[in-house]
């Protein structure tokens, strides 16, 4: 009988860091190595979903994925620490016991009720490994404007926290202020300080309207890219290079792929 999916994979991982035989590139490896391989492939499978959905392409990411969990388990395991069996076994228990609503106590059905066992429950587990503090834990690999967001719910979670979305703009116009003041003198330290502010109040801003803020500048993004290959499009079409054409004309094609709705 063939082995299961899973247990496949597990082999192949096993049989890349095998010490006699395996692959030179996978043996010279380690966790610090193969760490910002795992946050690349995490934002793919988040450009699979946002880009199209696209099945096929969902599927090839969610596996390349799979293969960083199989990685980081199987050093793991060479290591004495634990195994990718370890791991499922952890994640399965700690869903059943941050969902006691869907696993035995009906009285957690009520509604809201969902939302403050999940809460208090990974309160629990990050008094566990001792991270007491309300910022504690929040993973510093994070995108910088998921991790202001998440910072900031965690502190808005015990009251630290403006009253409305009006209140975080005017803290905007206030940091703008402040990045404004800097200019004249140009010293790249305040700068980067002032800059730094104003997106963490930005970050702010999408959590208060109930919006990632993470999400909304990957999608600027995404139609930013889209008009100026339009842009790019439209200059060819006249002869042009965008870096010939000049401003006026790059802003005029600009304008007419915004009318178009691109």
């Amino acid at each position: 009988m063939d082995p299961s999916p899973i247990s496949r994979l597990l082999d192949v991982m096993a049989a890349l860091r095998d010490p006699a035989a395996g692959c030179p590139w996978d043996l010279a490896q380690d966790f610090a190595a193969i760490a910002p391989y795992t946050v690349e492939e995490a934002h793919e499978v988040a450009s699979a979903i946002t880009d199209g959905p696209d099945p096929a392409a969902l599927k090839d990411e969610l596996g390349d994925l799979l293969l960083q969990v199989a990685y980081h388990s199987r050093l793991a395991e060479e290591r004495g620490w634990f195994a990718f069996g370890d791991v499922a076994a952890a994640i399965a228990a700690k869903m059943v016991r941050r969902h006691p609503h869907v696993f035995g106590d009906a009285a957690a059905r009520d509604a809201g009720m969902q939302e403050q066992e999940w809460d208090r429950h990974k309160a629990a587990e990050r008094a566990s490994r001792a991270e007491t503090g309300t910022l504690s834990g929040v993973a510093g690999a994070l995108p910088a404007l998921a991790r202001a967001a998440k910072l900031t719910r965690r502190a808005a979670a015990v009251g630290f926290d403006w009253p409305d979305a009006a209140a975080v703009l005017d803290k905007l116009e206030e940091e703008a202020a402040e990045l404004r003041a800097e200019l004249p003198a140009a010293d790249p330290a305040r700068l980067a300080d002032e800059l730094g502010d104003l997106l963490f109040v930005l970050a702010n801003l999408g959590r208060k309207l109930g919006l990632d803020p993470e999400a909304c500048l990957g999608a600027a993004n995404r139609k930013f890219e889209r008009r100026f290959a339009a842009v790019e499009a439209a200059l060819a079409g006249r002869g042009l290079a965008p870096a010939d054409a000049g401003l006026e004309a790059m802003e005029a094609e600009w304008q007419a792929a915004k009318r178009r709705g691109l």
